[in-house]
Formats: structure tokens, C-alpha cells, sequence
């Protein structure tokens, strides 16, 4: 009874923090705890995650029938208890909406870039799980593709979620994607999101290794030699020369004139 308790405050200082930081707004995102093999805390449906007290948190068992509590569990829960099915290691999940990472599951670009050392390290690849009718089946079947090999995954059109072996673990994960995401959408309007060179990368997965630290990590690419990092542009990415705007200037402005002189 007494680690139920101050798993719920913990729950309730997690929520403070994500709305404090803006990672939620109004009544959004979802919190869950392993207390037990088949038993969870976890958030109330309709409640702001900056002011929670502990009584709002619900019991709820795998199968999402509630065994303690007043309020109705999230209806997202479907997605926690999958996660917690899949993945018997994980203790804690957490799901909000920041806007760097949730602006990147909107555009459909997954986290995979080898863009920093630490998030090579430590948080890995963030896979984009296809996007799926909120608090349907839906859901927890795209996550289930990716929740055996990551840390977490941007949900398509809908935000972010992540898990770990106990709540701070989740939520720190959490704030380190919401990071990578502000950091490579800045470099990435400086147009300079160079990754690093494979070899470099190589020797990041080996002290992520000696670490203990699992799941999937970005590549790296190939690059000159001597290069350390590169920017690689996508097939889909197209650049332009001088030239080539110069040329599509000059047939622009010949339509403009001969379009005049009819």
C-alpha cells in the first residue's frame, strides 16, 4: 500500500512536469505504472496532467478492468497495457504531445538520424508507428510492431509515447526526444542536419554496449574520408544550382511576357 502511494505522487509530479513544460495541453496524455505482474496505476480520462492528486489515480488490472478508483481510466489505455504485455521489463509509459516531437510524427519523419552522440547512446532510433483511431485497437496494434527493439515511438498525426523500467527512466526518455526533435528542426531549417559518419557511430554502439543499454540505434552514413559528419539529402529531396533557378526564372518570366503580348 505504501509503494501504491508513492507511485501515485510520483505519477502526479510527472504529470506537473509535462504540463509544465508544454508537452501537454488541457486534459491531454496519459501516465501508467507497473505496480504488479497484472496490475496497473494509471490516469483518469478527462483530467488536466498538471493537477493530479493522488486520489484521482486508478487500479486497473491487464485485461483494463479497474480494481480501485472513483474516475474512469484513460482511453488510451489500451496502448500502456500492450506495451506491458509485450515487454515484461518495462515498468512505467508515458504518453503526451510535445510539439517538436509531435510536429515530426505529423510530417511522417521518424527520429533516425545519428544527429548527436547522446542520442545515438541513449535513446536510439524513434520509429513512426502508423497512425491509428485514438483509444481504438488500432493503436496498440501499430505500436506493437516497433515496442520489442526501441524506447519509444512517434505516433502518427498524434504525439509521442515512450516507455522504461520505472517512471523517471519513461519520462526522461520522453524529454530527450522532445530535444533531439527541437534540435534537429533547427538544424534542419539551417540546413545543416549532417549525421555522423558510420564509423564514428560504431564506436557509440560499443560504449552503449559496455553500458548495458539496449534497442536500436541510428546507423551513421558514409562519408569522405577525414569527414566526421555529412548531411545525406533524401531521394525525395531535391536541390537546386544557380543555374537551374536562373533557368527557371528566365522561363517563368518568357511565360509572363509572351502571356502580356496575346
Amino acid at each position: 500500500m505504501i509503494i501504491e502511494i508513492k507511485y501515485k505522487k510520483l505519477i502526479c509530479d510527472i504529470g506537473k512536469r509535462v504540463y509544465e513544460k508544454g508537452f501537454v495541453a488541457a486534459n491531454d496524455g496519459n501516465i501508467s505504472v507497473r505496480i504488479d505482474e497484472n496490475e496497473f496505476l494509471i490516469t483518469p480520462t478527462n483530467v488536466s496532467k498538471g493537477f493530479l492528486t493522488p486520489e484521482m489515480i486508478i487500479k486497473v488490472d491487464g485485461e483494463g478492468n479497474v480494481i480501485e478508483g472513483d474516475y474512469k481510466p484513460t482511453s488510451e489505455m489500451k496502448m500502456h497495457l500492450l506495451v506491458y504485455h509485450e515487454r515484461p521489463d518495462v515498468h512505467a509509459v508515458l504518453h503526451v504531445h510535445p510539439p517538436y516531437a509531435t510536429a515530426f510524427a505529423i510530417a511522417g519523419i521518424p527520429m533516425d538520424q545519428a544527429i548527436m552522440p547522446e542520442t545515438v547512446v541513449s535513446l536510439g532510433t524513434i520509429p513512426l508507428a502508423q497512425y491509428g483511431t485514438p483509444s481504438t485497437d488500432e493503436v496498440p496494434k501499430a505500436v506493437k510492431k516497433h515496442v520489442y527493439d526501441h524506447q519509444g515511438v512517434l505516433l502518427e498525426n498524434h504525439g509521442a509515447l515512450t516507455w522504461g523500467k520505472n517512471l523517471e527512466h519513461a519520462y526522461y526518455l520522453m524529454e530527450s526526444l522532445e530535444f533531439t526533435s527541437k534540435i534537429n528542426w533547427i538544424s534542419r531549417q539551417l540546413k545543416g542536419d549532417r549525421e555522423l559518419s558510420k564509423e564514428n557511430v560504431a564506436k557509440l554502439i560499443d560504449i552503449k554496449a559496455m553500458m548495458g543499454l539496449e534497442g536500436i540505434s541510428p546507423l551513421g552514413v558514409d562519408v569522405p574520408e577525414g569527414t566526421q559528419a555529412m548531411k545525406v539529402t533524401a531521394v525525395n529531396e531535391q536541390t537546386l544550382s544557380e543555374r537551374d533557378i536562373d533557368l527557371i526564372v528566365d522561363r517563368v518570366t518568357t511565360s509572363v511576357l509572351n502571356a502580356l503580348n496575346k
